[in-house]
């Protein structure tokens, strides 16, 4: 293949890109979603982005199919498609920016606040995404109608407004419960803010200052990928660029499916369940068949549990993103993630049930957790067609923590890293996020500073990792006091089913909760006063082998 070289800056295309040009083009476009991300951590107020990095960006075509990402939040990245398709059917103008967070027209759960941003390169600008006048809309007009893309952030906002403080309730059971519910809404019109619907979603927040300034961040990254796409096509010449667009979705589908045909064809089948949904204690069952066929895969959740009263209802984006996540897992991890690692993968799930829920469905908790036991149950399938590329079970479960004051002075929230399962041949990893989450912790120095609460412990738990050839990873330990009356919420799983070990080993410890040394139920919402003692206790990961087979 060669690039038209008509002119210095790559010329204007000719339908073909050389490889090595191809490769510089992907590398620079995974940088612009990199820079977005950096952006944003670094615009944003509140610890739980700046922080534990509860957020994620990308970049789409015009189409709508991922070109690039930055290595975020698996759970935020493969449901974002669906939120730039629900901006596309809105009729996207240059200039505009949306807000959406509705779990039913693109989000996932509606703390997960997304923005979607047109993008146009060389329309005139004003002063930057730097300037805070920028960022609140006061810049010359704008000018230009040819979208080439989206750029994408998804932030974890510590409050959305709802029933609780933190707004990751335990106990809802319709949507309307969980906080301010936003379909596609145009936040920024021909560059101008929409200073009435900024107001209204702050309105409905419990703290305003921290959201807005979260907000103002997230903008300020969108608004970084359309600086950096400009300087791409001044580099390279803008259909040389646009080629690159088709080329690497091509390169990356030409290498998934021939990593997917090089497994054994055949259907492989599947169930695992969740813990109760806040309403019932009964196991919820979750089931899958993986058809592998050449080199496409159908993935179908027939069999599973019809949509809950509580809010572990997960919307079929989530479903979508914790299968891409597990197909990613099972490939090369080389190959570079966008659209075309997907196109081989067919997902279904019958409508009303747990995987693709009808509104108002509660869904708060889907999000989090039962996106985790999907990903287990589709790798316990898989295991069967490729066993030396799967662990054993990790802790499969986000153990979210929110501690929140009704009047907004607290608002925290945290996901608490567990036991990795061991690997074919290595011992799984202590105390780390796994599966459909890839966050940090909060420091306890900024918990602490930012927070009326107190650390009194942050150990690993030793011995809950399952024994085996290979040991599985050790959950954690946390212990957080309360120094002031609040809401404490607790979603979690695996407190009753242990992570599998397999091959013949042992089963990883299941996790506990406690409130001042009481033991609380997986998913529990209840007032504190101050002085009140939170431990979590997380779950440790399964073993491989048997442990008898252990070389110390």
């Amino acid at each position: 293949m060669t690039v038209n070289t008509d002119d210095s800056n790559g010329g204007d295309g000719d339908g073909s890109i050389d490889p090595v040009t191809l490769e510089v083009i992907r590398n620079q476009l995974e940088s612009v979603a990199e820079e977005m991300g950096q952006t944003l951590i670094r615009g944003a107020y509140s610890p739980n982005i700046k922080e534990r990095r509860d957020c994620s960006t990308a970049l789409f075509d015009a189409d709508g199919r991922l070109i690039a990402q930055a290595e975020h939040i698996p759970v935020h990245l493969g449901a974002m498609p669906a939120a730039v398709a629900a901006v596309r059917e809105r009729d996207p103008k240059p200039g505009d920016v949306f807000v959406l967070n509705d779990p039913f027209t693109g989000g996932t759960h509606l703390p997960d606040v997304t923005m979607v941003s047109p993008l146009a390169p060389g329309r005139k600008s004003g002063s930057g995404a730097d300037d805070e006048r920028a960022l609140d809309g006061e810049t010359d007009g704008r000018n230009g109608d040819d979208i080439v893309g989206y750029a994408v952030s998804r932030a974890h906002h510590a409050d959305v407004g709802g029933m609780t403080p933190g707004s990751m309730p335990a106990n809802s059971r319709e949507i309307y419960q969980e906080g301010l519910r936003l379909p596609p809404t145009r936040l920024v019109a021909g560059g101008q803010v929409r200073e009435e619907v900024r107001s209204l979603v702050l309105a409905n927040v419990r703290n305003p200052r921290e959201r807005r300034a979260d907000l103002r961040a997230q903008r300020a990254a969108n608004e970084r990928a359309e600086a950096r796409l400009e300087s791409l096509f001044d580099e390279h010449g803008r259909e040389t660029v646009l080629e690159g667009f088709d080329a690497v979705i091509d390169y990356s589908r030409e290498r998934v499916e021939r990593e997917i045909a090089a497994l054994p064809d055949g259907t492989y089948e599947a169930t695992d369940v969740l813990e109760g949904d806040g309403v019932t204690d009964e196991d919820i069952e979750i089931a899958v068949a993986v058809t592998i066929d050449g080199e496409g895969i159908d993935v179908d959740f027939s069999g599973t549990d019809d949509q809950l009263a509580g809010n572990l209802n997960a919307p079929l984006a989530v479903a979508k993103s914790a299968v891409y996540f597990v197909v990613r897992c099972l490939t090369d991890p080389e190959i570079p993630p966008n659209h075309g690692c997907y196109e081989p993968v067919e997902i279904s799930a019958p409508e009303g049930s747990l995987l693709d829920p009808e509104p108002p469905a509660a869904v708060v908790g889907g999000n989090v957790e039962t996106s985790q036991r999907v990903t287990d149950t589709v790798f316990t399938a898989l295991a069967r067609a490729a066993p030396d590329r799967v662990p054993a079970q990790g802790q499969g479960t986000m153990n979210n923590l929110t501690i929140g004051a009704r009047d907004g002075s607290v608002t925290y929230y945290e996901t608490i890293g567990g036991g990795f399962g061991a690997r074919p041949d290595r011992d799984g990893m202590d105390g780390v996020q796994v599966g459909m989450t890839n966050t940090l912790n909060t420091p306890v120095e900024a918990l602490e500073t930012e927070y009326p609460l107190r650390v009194e412990r942050y150990a690993l738990r030793e011995g809950s990792g399952g024994r085996g050839r290979y040991r599985g990873g050790e959950g954690l330990e946390r212990s957080v006091t309360v120094e002031t009356d609040a809401t404490v919420s607790l979603l979690t799983e695996r407190r009753r089913h242990a992570p599998k070990g397999v091959d013949g080993g042992d089963d990883g410890a299941t996790g506990e909760n406690l409130i001042d040394g009481e033991a609380v139920p997986a998913k529990t919402t209840v007032d504190v006063a101050a002085g009140t003692t939170v431990t979590v206790r997380t779950p440790g990961g399964g073993g491989h082998g048997e442990p008898d087979e252990r070389e110390e």
